[in-house]
């Protein structure tokens, strides 16, 4: 009756984002590796190449764990707030942000997201989802009972790893977030702008 959800951001992309960096690669195979003591059911992915090479260098080090390419696990804005939600000194600058994105079909993506990898299931499950950096913002803070709008704000490193538990006899957990324990210190960070790496 419980579900654990990976989440994962692809590893460092190329300045086109058309596929992985040497780095990116790495930061890949050793989440792979990290994760090779995990029964993962399946490792899901968005469709755009950074995830989907991501995804493919995770499953190398996983070979009998199925792959499968998912649109809600794409690259989308999940949820566009009013000015009224947001706190008065920082909404300008957050819609602007959000702004700098084309309109697309995110809210309808972030639903289906949450149908599909959230929540509790029969028996246990371990699935990984490589996905980008808003899609896990949204599902933390759906995890966390939190605002719609506060997906903004949370920043995630690419390859690194959080992990949610969906139980039916208690609230979802966040049992640990961004966690980069699996990186040499050179591979930690990216994605993060330059005033946000510690």
């Amino acid at each position: 009756m419980t579900r654990y959800l990976y989440l994962t951001r692809h590893g460092e992309a190329t300045p086109d984002e058309s596929g992985l960096t040497e780095n990116g690669r790495r930061q890949a195979t050793l989440l792979g590796q990290r994760l090779r003591d995990v029964p993962l059911a399946a490792i899901h992915h968005g469709p755009l190449p950074r995830a989907t090479q991501t995804a493919r260098l995770i499953a190398e080090q996983l070979p009998d764990v199925p792959v499968r390419v998912s649109e809600a696990a794409g690259d989308f804005i999940p949820y566009v707030p009013k000015k009224e939600e947001l706190p008065p000194q920082h909404a300008e600058q957050l819609l602007g942000f959000v702004g700098r994105f084309p309109e697309d079909d995110g809210a309808r993506l972030a639903r289906e997201a949450e149908e599909l990898f959230t929540g509790p299931v029969e028996g246990t499950r371990h699935e990984l989802v490589v996905t980008h950096n808003f899609l896990v913002g949204w599902l933390v803070r759906a995890a966390l009972d939190a605002p719609d709008w506060r997906w903004l704000g949370l920043n995630h490193g690419n390859a690194a790893l959080t992990v949610i538990r969906y139980a039916q006899d208690r609230p979802a957990s966040v049992l640990f977030f961004n966690d980069m324990g699996h990186l040499p210190a050179d591979l930690r960070w990216t994605g993060f702008p330059p005033e946000l790496r510690l």
